[in-house]
């Protein structure tokens, strides 16, 4: 069984959500684009001013995505 990884963005300042969320757009074009599986995505608020974007995805293409699209920090998921 395949670990699941939380990858995520982070986009800080006034604009940090809207920014956040289009940029979740563009996450999801890149997987459709690479025929990848996007198992859960979306956009966080951490705190004022401070929001996430954020896909999960199968271990197994963590490289691809993390090489060309530079994600800030991932973790494992249960």
């Amino acid at each position: 069984m395949s670990k699941k990884i939380k990858i995520i963005w982070d986009f800080y300042g006034d604009k940090a959500e809207k920014t956040a969320q289009h940029h979740e757009i563009h996450l999801k074009e890149f997987m459709e684009k690479h025929q990848l599986e996007i198992l859960n995505s979306g956009v966080q608020s951490a705190a004022d001013f401070h929001f996430m974007a954020f896909m999960t995805i199968d271990e197994k293409n963590v490289v691809i995505v993390r090489d060309a699209l530079k994600p800030h920090r991932a973790f494992v998921v249960k």
